[in-house]
């Protein structure tokens, strides 16, 4: 689980130590780390702690060899790390869009690959990337994080077409996110003038972990989306993407912005939990107002069921008014 230290990997770490796992915990931050290494024992599993920067290709190498080490083998690996600045395109400097580039692209292309080097040899294993709407569609202020889960969405897609190609034993699979309740908001980089929020609504982490505990044990799916927000945006982006554009210009600024000021630190170069010597855990904010539940994804996940339903309701309604077309009712059959 990379990004394991806070947020979503947290969430994600603890809920498969529930299940009795072998978790590998991968990010920067020591404290964080070690907290959530106690959460996924405390849950049932057994913890791995490896400290990396996903943005350096060889110490990922390196890391995912200590978890084979360790564990034997690898069935599954989230990438989940990223990172971001919350600010216009213009405000954002070259080192800092090359580095949100880097940990939140480049990070899922190197633990891909080295996912890969240990699961093709088996002919088995699942990848899971954790993308968000964002993939599809970009939205003010983070144009260095829209970037980058696009980036992963085209890589995803083209990866899985010659996973495919190859009759593969190893899946991939890509979970859109909505907004969620996590620290990043307390910790990422802003020059915004007020503190930055996700866009309502918002959903708390362990709906994102139950999510992605599904998509890594049913991973052929090409994709899952989480909450009726994430699939809103992206039918809506899909029917009139202009009409979408001149709606985030004139909403997506505030929307992103609570009342108070930034308080100066951001965790692009450095873990924040070392620079405020804490853990942060899983949760943010906001949790008065997060949603703990998304309909919409057990429509996701149950695509098939949904489907069925829809069929045989569709037949039940054609036979009845065919039978009372025909004079008849059900009610009157013999």
């Amino acid at each position: 689980m990379t990004g394991a230290s806070g947020g979503v990997g947290r969430a994600t770490a603890r809920a498969f130590g529930a299940r009795g796992d072998r978790v590998a915990l991968l990010a920067r931050g020591r404290e964080g780390l070690a907290a959530a290494a106690d959460e996924v024992q405390r849950a049932g599993g057994e913890a791995l702690v490896v400290t990396v920067d996903m943005a350096d290709a060889k110490a990922v190498d390196d890391a995912a060899q200590q978890v084979a080490d360790a564990f034997g083998h690898i069935d599954v690996w989230v990438n989940n790390a990223f990172a971001g600045v919350f600010a216009p395109f213009t405000e954002i400097t070259a080192d800092e869009f090359r580095r949100v580039t880097e940990v939140t692209y480049l990070g899922c292309v190197f633990g891909t690959r080295a996912a890969l080097r240990h699961m093709l040899p088996r002919d088995r294993g699942t990848i899971v990337q954790v993308g968000s709407a964002l993939a599809y569609r970009g939205i003010p202020l983070q144009s260095a994080y829209c970037g980058a889960k696009h980036a992963i969405q085209g890589f995803n897609e083209s990866l899985r077409c010659e996973l495919l190609h190859e009759k593969s034993g190893v899946r991939t699979t890509m979970v859109q996110l909505p907004a969620v309740n996590t620290p990043q908001f307390d910790w990422v980089l802003s020059r915004m003038p007020g503190r930055a929020r996700p866009v309502a609504p918002v959903y708390q982490p362990e709906v994102a972990a139950k999510a992605i505990l599904h998509a890594a044990a049913h991973a052929r799916r090409r994709e899952y989306w989480i909450g009726g927000s994430t699939a809103a945006t992206l039918l809506a982006n899909a029917v009139a993407p202009g009409l979408l554009d001149r709606y985030l210009a004139r909403t997506g600024f505030d929307a992103q912005q609570d009342p108070g000021e930034y308080d100066g630190f951001g965790n692009l170069w450095t873990p924040a939990d070392g620079a405020h010597g804490r853990d942060f855990g899983a949760h943010g904010r906001f949790d008065e107002e997060a949603v703990s539940d998304s309909p919409e994804g057990w429509v996701s996940r149950n695509r098939g069921r949904v489907g069925a339903g829809l069929v045989a309701g569709g037949l039940g309604a054609v036979v009845t008014a065919g039978l009372r077309r025909g004079g008849r009712s059900p009610s009157r059959r013999k």
